[in-house]
């Protein structure tokens, strides 16, 4: 954790505290009288009082320091220092003014004038709201890390035990009581030891699979945290025994307090989504593209606004329209709203919103929405082996029984990989006929075992220990003797039906609890029959020590010598090397010492004997061993197949665990990180041989699985960071205490949803609901399919706003009258292209998404050719909008469609492209029109036409525009591929957004209050004909530029190859 390991106790005090005295000291590889002396305590009497005091003074409290978020203020600040929304916000400020001017001044109605602004607002405001509830989420993991602190500790002050003292209130030097049970509430010493062994549950912090045992015992100074078996750590918890401890780090200095400030520095340097910097980077080129274009727009009108004459050679006699120049402004600032994609960052949010829906199918509950994106983009995945790649449920995979004579052992392997007993089976097991060797090891594997199992929903969870949870299991699979299972110790439906039948005929009456020295569990029972017996398990080396004779299959007994010792020592050393834990079992027929004890008689010379635990050695002697069995925390059935799946997706595996290297390297070579004869020597290391590497990056860049064991935190923020400055884009798995500030800096942080803590969750991405190494692969196809999917739809909507620039661009070029207001540009932007820009997201994916390597997370977003393509389509869609106007204006039919039929009149391209010049025109005068049930009427002032009269050429240029859009987005189901091999019927949804869109845009032409604030009005039929003729050939143009796409890709990958290599 932390600093870690050799760096325990050399570390300043957070928050600007001098440093503290104690922290220099390793107190782990000193004496625990050693210990006391130096923290100036006495473990019978405590500290005083005044003692305390002093400490408060120059340690602090100990609790973990709150660091103040940003305020809620500076957070709203922030969502605004974004390019796009900047741009967003001043179009939307200088359209409220010139709307308020027009007020004024008797121009528009304000309602029309109105909408554009307040609708921008709109958007700004929610986009604010959800930043501001994202942000304040990451401070929850700091939060949830306060929960898991002890509340209260039992201490001894001035001779004087307090069983509820404030933990807050510990300083280093405090003399606290640990009993089962308790959450540690500091860094501690162990100086002595209450019950024979004391157990703690660490996992969380050190990444450990099980609880570990604690010794009073000094260790080396240089050891890493799993190693410092005389300490106990805050925030892990008692599972056994009791002890008397030496508070020697509190607060901030403690592990779980440098996890807390890791946390916030992750925090505080968490990075921008590689989606998020390249909208950024756009947002930054439209700023500079709006800029030119408006000055080019502003440059080809000024002759409108501002005219001169040159007297002898100078500009003199100056004329300024403020009103034409207020004309032309509005011009540029309706070219701003539509070069601006208002709609992109709701489609976007709705895109992902829905890939987590689709991910959470898969049990991958996404957090942060930006992550679903990142997720396609990721090259390595940083994963944990304890149950992600393993079940984290112990089973047995070996059993090796005696056989007919002491010097021929039996092997049975067995299937299964959970806690459920129909989980596998015992190959070449011959159920209901069980020999006596057989029947032993069954009692003893039942009866010797203080664990349990039951069946949640689906799930079987174990209660105790797992390794005995996993020899319940192997008794269940076993089964029971002929003659048993049907006999009046029938257990029904009990998950442990065999057990309970066993614990029924071998009644326990004591038990000889298990210690570091003799490592062994004994119990003592009685029978039916009324005889006693001893029931030992525990490590084999110990019990063969023990050990006088062996049990044969008939149940003979005989003794033990030298060869049969050696059989079952090869035995053990076979399991060994294959990472397997691996019990024994022994037994001992009426011990003396019990011959008379029924378990209830204090005043028994046995009851004596049992209180005192260096009297159980003695106890376990001259036992008859029976058999032994490996177990191990077995991988999962899928996960062979997910890394396949990342080898040929072009994604490295490294594997990061607390365990150690032989068992970590054993379920590597099965799981295929590793081939099963590979030399991995180079990659497989410790945590501590890895910071001892001068060259850690050209490690970290070697090509297939790399093995980090006995890793510590501080070891994974290395490996994430090194890997982030190279460029990767890293996947990060944790489930502990320890691991939130890893999952933090990583660019996905993946927590587990079973095993994992409330701390692991809250600093993650991704939470895990099946704790499952292949939904993570899963996950990252589907970011993929998704991020293909945002491509297209960005690829639509920005090739429809350069049609909508370029409409813009030539009615200014060209000097016509205005075809679209702002208004109208809003609407197409958020109402019109977001259903087909949202259900573009509904692309199916493609076959071979997980067989190409991963996309760079600088690639480009649009490609030079697609820039090219939808500069092509939006050149055609601005001249299509433009000609519409323009045919509308001059033109009575067009392909044979009559236009005449309103009775509108025609005017020259030359009176168009001049109308501003209108009133000086003589003799001009233009026909009433109809649209719909509305006639406008021009004789009090013909040049009206040009202004009001315009509404139907405007109704068509908008009309052209939306079914332009509708077919481009057809264009969009694929960057290359012709809609004559993916037909648009392969996304249903998006021919449902069509027919919306096209309906939402027959309500605002059909609805007169709508019509009038959108400025628009009815067409005919022959009128809707001029609109599809004109915008149908966008999909010829762009199979056009598809087939030549197709046909030239090879060069182009080929040429962007060779142009990076040189940049490189």
């Amino acid at each position: 954790m932390g600093k870690g390991g050799e760096n325990y106790g050399k570390r300043e005090c957070v928050g600007g505290k001098s440093e503290l005295r104690a922290d220099i000291y390793p107190a782990w590889s000193k004496d625990a009288k050693e210990c006391e002396e130096k923290f100036g305590v006495s473990r019978d009497f405590g500290l005083t009082e005044e003692e305390v005091l002093k400490r408060r003074q120059l340690y602090g409290s100990n609790e973990l320091e709150k660091h103040d978020g940003p305020s809620i203020f500076r957070l709203i600040l922030d969502q605004f220092n974004d390019t796009l929304v900047r741009i967003l916000l001043a179009a939307a400020v200088i359209s409220f003014v010139l709307a308020w001017y027009d007020g004024d001044e008797g121009g528009e109605m304000e309602i029309t004038a109105f909408v554009e602004p307040i609708v921008i607002f709109l958007i700004l405001i929610v986009n604010a709201f959800v930043g501001v509830w994202q942000e304040n989420n990451a401070e929850k993991a700091l939060e949830a890390l306060k929960e898991i602190q002890s509340e209260h500790a039992s201490v001894i002050r001035e001779g004087k035990k307090n069983s509820n003292l404030p933990a807050k209130e510990l300083v280093p030097g405090d003399i606290v009581e640990l009993r089962v049970g308790d959450k540690v509430p500091a860094d501690m010493r162990i100086l002595s030891m209450i019950s024979s062994t004391v157990r703690v549950e660490q996992g969380s912090l050190t990444g450990e699979s099980e609880a570990m045992s604690r010794t009073t015992k000094p260790v080396s100074e240089n050891v890493d945290i799993q190693g410092k078996k005389c300490m106990v750590f805050a925030g892990t918890t008692v599972v056994n025994g009791n002890c008397i401890c030496l508070v020697t780090q509190t607060g901030m200095n403690t592990e779980i307090g440098q996890v807390h400030s890791q946390i916030q520095e992750a925090a505080q340097n968490e990075e921008d989504t590689p989606l998020k910097k390249k909208l950024n980077e756009f947002g930054e080129q439209l700023t500079a593209i709006i800029g030119v274009i408006c000055a080019l727009v502003w440059l080809i009108n000024v002759k409108y606004f501002l005219s001169w004459e040159y007297v002898n050679g100078w500009p003199a006699n100056f004329k300024f329209s403020f009103e034409k120049c207020t004309y032309y402004f509005e011009i540029a600032v309706a070219l701003a709203v539509a070069a601006i994609p208002e709609g992109l960052p709701a489609v976007i949010t709705t895109c992902l919103a829905l890939g987590t829906r689709k991910m959470a199918a898969k049990n991958a509950l996404v957090r942060k929405l930006p992550s679903v994106e990142t997720l396609g983009c990721t090259t390595v995945i940083c994963s944990d082996k304890t149950g992600t790649l393993t079940t984290n449920q112990m089973s047995v995979t070996k059993l090796v029984a005696m056989g007919k004579t002491k010097d021929t052992p039996r092997s049975f392997y067995v299937d299964g990989t959970t806690y459920d007993p129909t989980d596998g089976k015992i190959h070449n097991w011959h159920s209901g006929r069980m020999d006596p060797n057989l029947q032993m090891i069954a009692k003893i594997a039942s009866v010797c075992n203080d664990a349990g199992i039951e069946q949640s929903g689906q799930q079987h969870v174990a209660t105790g220990m797992p390794t005995e949870a996993a020899l319940k299991v192997l008794v269940e699979k076993m089964g029971l003797p002929s003659g048993v299972e049907d006999g009046s110790f029938s257990g029904g439906s009990d998950v442990l039906r065999c057990s309970t039948i066993w614990k029924r005929m071998e009644t326990r009456i004591a038990t000889l609890e298990f210690d570091r020295d003799r490592k062994s569990m004994g119990v003592v029972v009685r029978s039916t029959s009324g005889n006693k017996s001893l029931f030992v398990k525990g490590a084999v080396e110990n019990l063969l020590e023990r050990s006088s004779f062996v049990q044969l299959s008939d149940g003979s007994v005989v003794e033990m010598d030298h060869s049969s010792r050696s059989r079952i020592l090869q035995s053990l050393n076979e399991m060994s090397t294959s990472a397997l834990r691996v019990l024994g079992f022994a037994y001992k027929v009426d011990p003396p010492e019990f011959a008379t004890y029924n378990g209830d008689d204090e005043d028994h010379p046995a009851h004596k004997l049992l209180v005192d635990p260096a009297n159980y050695s003695n106890i376990e002697s001259k036992l008859i061993f029976a058999g032994l069995a490996g177990l191990r925390d077995p991988p999962r059935k899928e996960v062979r197949e997910a890394i396949e799946d990342c080898r040929a997706a072009g994604i490295r595996v490294m594997v990061i665990t607390g365990d150690n290297k032989n068992t970590a390297e054993a379920i590597c070579r099965e799981i295929g990180v590793f081939g099963p004869h590979e030399d991995i020597s180079s990659t497989s290391l410790t945590g501590r041989e890895f910071t001892e590497l001068r060259d850690k990056k050209t490690h970290l860049r070697q090509s297939g699985g790399l093995l980090f064991s006995r890793a510590e935190p501080r070891h994974k923020q290395d490996i994430v960071r090194l890997l982030k400055e190279d460029g990767e884009v890293v996947a990060m798995t944790g489930d502990g205490v320890n691991d939130a500030p890893a999952l933090k800096a990583a660019d996905i942080g993946i927590a587990m949803g079973i095993s994992g803590t409330e701390v692991a969750k809250e600093a993650s991405d991704m939470v895990l609901a099946d704790d499952n190494f292949s939904t993570i692969v899963s996950a990252v196809g589907e970011g993929r399919s998704i991020y293909n999917n945002m491509k297209a739809f960005i690829r639509y909507m920005i090739s429809s706003n350069i049609g909508e620039v370029a409409s813009i661009f030539l009615t200014a070029a060209l000097g016509i009258p205005e075809g679209l207001i702002p208004v109208q540009l809003l609407w197409v932007n958020l109402v019109t292209d977001g259903p087909p820009a949202t259900a573009l997201g509904f692309n199916p994916p493609d076959k071979d998404v997980m067989k190409k390597p991963p996309r760079r997370s600088d690639d480009s977003l649009i490609s030079p050719w697609i820039l090219f393509r939808y500069l092509v389509i939006g050149s055609y869609v601005g001249i299509a909008t433009v000609g519409v106007f323009i045919i509308w204006f001059t033109r009575s039919s067009f392909f044979g469609i009559d236009l005449s039929g309103d009775g509108h009149s025609l005017v020259t391209y030359s009176q168009l492209s001049n109308w501003g010049q209108c009133p000086t025109w003589n003799n001009f005068t233009v026909s009433p029109f109809t649209a719909g049930d509305q006639e406008f009427n021009f004789d009090k002032n013909p040049c009206d036409y040009f202004q009001t009269g315009k509404v139907k050429a405007m109704t068509l240029s908008l009309s052209v525009l939306v079914s332009i859009e509708m077919f481009n987005s057809l264009n969009a189901l694929s960057e290359d591929g012709s809609l004559l091999t993916m037909p648009p019927w392969v996304n249903p949804w998006l021919l449902l957004a069509m027919s919306i869109s096209f309906v939402l845009h027959f309500v605002i032409l059909y609805v007169p209050f709508l019509a009038q604030v959108f400025g628009i009005v009815p067409l005919s039929l022959n009128e809707w004909l001029l609109v599809i003729a004109v915008a149908f050939p966008v999909i010829l143009i762009d199979e056009v530029l598809k087939f030549i796409g197709r046909s030239t890709s090879g060069m182009r990958s080929s040429g962007s190859k060779s142009y990076k290599k040189k940049t490189e």
